[in-house]
């Protein structure tokens, strides 16, 4: 009964995943996997796999991969097929100095808008991010980095730098992942995080803004150390 079930269950699934519907299932599972770290730069992405593994047809996961590329996501090589997208180290100082000048919008901005509930929770998330340095919890370091971001970003109000700040960030996920593991980084980094929290949670566009822009200089610093120290 339990095999007739699941197998009852992915025909509704089939079913039911058609079309656009279909199509942004796929793309949403492959940007997820991404910031999960469950798909890696160069991993090839096999449309039949796909295609069983979300419930499919193999034309919706093509049609995915097209959309995924056209976001710089995905490298479609003829008679190759897909694969995720490496990044060059350049092209993440690049990407980097573009978020740079989006976040510090939506630092300013989240400075103006954020409500004394939202101010609230960017305290709690500095009290977390303290702990997980001085307990040299580094995975859930990197998460809370990421949390901050995304909750600035929201706080901001700014829904067009959003959708361009996800497109870029995904594309870094496994930098910006190395970089919070590399030793002393998150030690060097905590400061500049609760900078843009106390500017944000204290009204202070321009302090935000400044506070943003100096982590973000500093992440290009690190970058740019790659060529020299190993990302591992």
């Amino acid at each position: 009964m339990a095999r007739s079930g699941a197998r009852e269950q992915q025909h509704v699934t089939s079913a039911q995943l058609k079309g656009a519907a279909a199509r942004l299932h796929v793309s949403t599972h492959i940007r997820q996997s991404l910031w999960a770290g469950d798909l890696l730069p160069g991993q090839r992405l096999v449309v039949q796999d796909l295609a069983d593994q979300l419930g499919v047809t193999r034309s919706s996961v093509r049609e995915a991969l097209f959309d995924l590329a056209s976001d710089d996501l995905v490298e479609l090589v003829p008679n190759r097929g897909a694969s995720i997208r490496v990044i060059s180290v350049d092209e993440a100082i690049q990407i980097t100095e573009c978020r740079s000048a989006l976040e510090r919008l939506c630092a300013r901005k989240a400075a103006e808008r954020a409500t004394e509930e939202q101010r609230a929770e960017l305290v709690e998330v500095g009290v977390q991010l303290r702990a997980a340095v001085a307990e040299e919890e580094f995975h859930t370091y990197s998460a809370l980095n990421r949390r901050l971001h995304d909750l600035v970003i929201e706080f901001s109000g700014q829904t067009i730098a959003a959708r361009q700040l996800e497109r870029l960030n995904v594309q870094m996920v496994r930098f910006q992942f190395r970089l919070a593991l590399r030793t002393g980084r998150p030690q060097e980094a905590l400061p500049q995080l609760l900078a843009i929290i106390d500017a944000v949670t204290a009204g202070d566009p321009t302090a935000a803004d400044t506070a943003a822009e100096a982590q973000l200089a500093s992440v290009i610093d690190q970058l740019r150390k790659t060529e020299t120290l190993p990302l591992a």
